[in-house]
């Protein structure tokens, strides 16, 4: 959550950080400022959008400086304001502090700082760094932060100013992604990628603990006993281009239409002639023949392409699986044995509870397979091996493209356990991988689909509620389907297994509710079909999802979407495009802000 940007070099710094901070909007926030150095630190801040930040400083002057640290705000501690938006600055204003993450003993520290004679002005948990690094400070910076995280809990990426030292930042991180951006013109710190790209395309990752000191000359890296270190620089190898829009009016149908080429990229070269080729897999096939169980764990549409993955898995490998949202696994003390194995699904590789599950399962000494998005994330480099979906940069805090190579990733993950396992026979796994072959072909078709799910979204886009039923797969993408819906155009959505709806839920459906039933799967298509009859004898309004063939449907619905023929198991890739059409068009009827939905952030680096 939150965006940091920091510059120190030859050019202006505060369009530089603006730039950076429009990169980041995606991430979600509520606030944003700057701080840079004219002659001390001069911090400019402001509650609502960028735009309103840009207006504060050109109403105050244009302010001249080649040094600054920018953020954009997502609130935890404190509501809204001017007052609680980064960065925060020391009561002496030598140090001025932007942050990500959360610390979780800033009431302690900040008892023990108001002891010593320090006054608070925010209700933050950020403001206590920038006090705390004031106190310990003794000319040396590095030194200085050195002792403030000794001191410090949580997780947390820090960019620090201080104004003894106008030719230097220093930045660090724990648990909160934080990058190091190169260039002749000098040296950045970020969030993410996009805030870099217009300016360089080589950076460091930073890992735990490992402190930054800027310069526009170069980059010094320590670690956290003070000794320099020497790291890879990355190369960003995707266009500028992929992060913006393209003709598109919203990221997010431009990543809806990417889907075929993001399913390429991820399927084509992990299947040849004769299988599945998944590289660098270290698990022996000694290892997969004795798996006791998987634990699938993930957070939001990750954890819903968890539940794809366990029927899928538990279907051709025959291995059990359990499914957690990573928040509850990391909490409840789960029993884990040698003998398992842990996938670990997020598309940034960086959301925390999920970060935390995967800490927890290494330190049981079971082995963890990531299924990420972002190379060299911080998911990605913890696991003992990791599988890229290569969707390239998604913007739009709805995920589209992320979720169905997600799921993509975990057919192939399944169908590789099935034969090393001897679960499936030869010629049904070739009709698999030929079946998977034809998903970005297909998954083209079912996009052609969008004009008609703009007409029902213009003919639905004021329902109050919407009930989406399913059974099996189908209850999964009733999940996924759902929480498009809400999280975007705001409309409270539920998903139910159909099989429930007689067990309450049915209570809730009235004359005209909005009913949309999935309907895939061939051997639980009557009963399907038998949930359509009971809601709608109680008024509903049915928009039915099935495959070519289940023309029954349109006996009993109002509206029947097709989309081709599969294999079940792959159904999950199909049916969630029209509603992921649906919930888009539906937001922009309601005028929502498709991109970057209220209270929502696309990178949960918090708990």
């Amino acid at each position: 959550m939150c965006g940091i940007v920091g510059y120190i070099g030859n050019q202006e710094a505060v369009p530089v950080l603006l730039n950076g901070l429009a990169k980041l909007e995606y991430r979600g926030y509520d606030s944003a400022g700057i701080s840079v150095y004219n002659d001390g630190i001069c911090t400019i801040k402001a509650k609502g959008r960028l735009a309103m930040l840009s207006d504060k400083i050109n109403g105050e002057g244009a302010v001249s400086s080649h040094m600054g640290i920018g953020h954009t705000r997502w609130a935890t501690h404190g509501a809204p304001s001017d007052r609680n938006s980064h960065p925060h600055n020391s009561q002496s204003g030598k140090i001025s502090v932007v942050h990500n993450g959360i610390i979780e003993n800033y009431m302690e520290l900040k008892a023990f700082l108001g002891e010593n004679g320090y006054h608070f002005v925010s209700e933050t948990d950020t403001e206590v760094v920038s006090q705390l690094f004031d106190f310990y400070y003794d000319g040396d910076p590095v030194g200085t932060l050195r002792k403030v995280i000794g001191k410090i809990r949580g997780a947390y990426a820090l960019g620090i100013m201080c104004s003894d030292h106008p030719d230097s930042l220093l930045a660090v991180r724990k648990d909160s992604p934080l990058l190091v951006g190169l260039s002749k013109d000098g040296n950045y710190i970020a969030s993410d990628i996009p805030a870099l790209l217009e300016y360089t395309r080589d950076y460091y990752l930073l890992d735990d603990n490992e402190i930054v000191f800027l310069t526009k000359e170069g980059v010094t890296l320590y670690d956290l006993d003070g000794n320099q270190i020497q790291k890879d620089i990355f190369h960003v190898t995707w266009d500028i281009d992929a992060a913006e829009k393209g003709g598109y009016d919203y990221f997010m149908m431009k990543e809806i239409m990417e889907q075929p080429e993001a399913l390429r990229k991820t399927l084509l070269p992990r299947m040849t002639e004769d299988g599945i080729r998944l590289e660098a897999l270290s698990l022996t096939e000694e290892e997969i023949k004795n798996f006791n169980r998987i634990h699938i764990v993930a957070c939001g549409s990750a954890w819903h392409a968890g539940i794809v993955g366990r029927y899928v898995m538990e279907e051709v490998s025959r291995i059990p699986v359990e499914v957690d949202i990573a928040s509850e696994f990391r909490y409840r003390n789960p029993i884990l044995s040698k003998n398992d194995l842990c996938i670990i699904i997020s598309q940034s590789g960086e959301t925390a509870d999920t970060l935390a599950a995967l800490r927890e399962a290494k330190k049981q000494g079971v082995k963890v397979l990531s299924i990420v998005n972002v190379v060299g994330s911080s998911i990605a480099r913890e696991s003992d091996d990791v599988l890229y979906t290569w969707a390239g940069p998604e913007i739009a805090v709805a995920t589209t493209k992320g979720y169905t190579t997600q799921l993509s990733m975990l057919y192939l993950v399944a169908l590789h356990f099935a034969k090393v396992r001897g679960t499936i026979e030869e010629e049904r796994l070739q009709e698999c991988l030929q079946e998977l072959r034809l998903l970005p072909k297909k998954t083209a078709e079912v996009l052609k689909l969008d004009g008609k799910m703009a007409e029902l979204a213009k003919k639905y886009a004021q329902s109050e509620d919407v009930f989406i039923i399913g059974r099996g797969l189908d209850y999964a993408a009733a999940m996924e389907a759902s929480l498009k819906l809400k999280e975007i155009s705001y409309i409270h959505s539920e998903a139910y297994a159909a099989g429930e709806l007689k067990h309450g839920t049915i209570s809730l459906i009235e004359e005209g509710t909005l009913v949309i039933a999935i309907a895939t799967q061939e051997r639980l298509f009557e009963k399907l079909v038998s949930n359509v009859k009971e809601v709608k004898a109680r008024g509903a309004k049915v928009i039915a999802i099935t495959t070519q063939g289940g023309c029954a449907m349109e006996q009993v619905a109002d509206e029947v979407i097709y989309l081709p023929k599969a294999a079940d198991i792959f159904t999950s890739s199909y049916n969630v495009l029209p509603m992921q059409l649906f919930a888009y068009h539906t937001a922009v009827e309601r005028g929502c802000d498709v991109d970057k939905p209220r209270n929502l952030a696309k990178s949960v680096t918090v708990e």
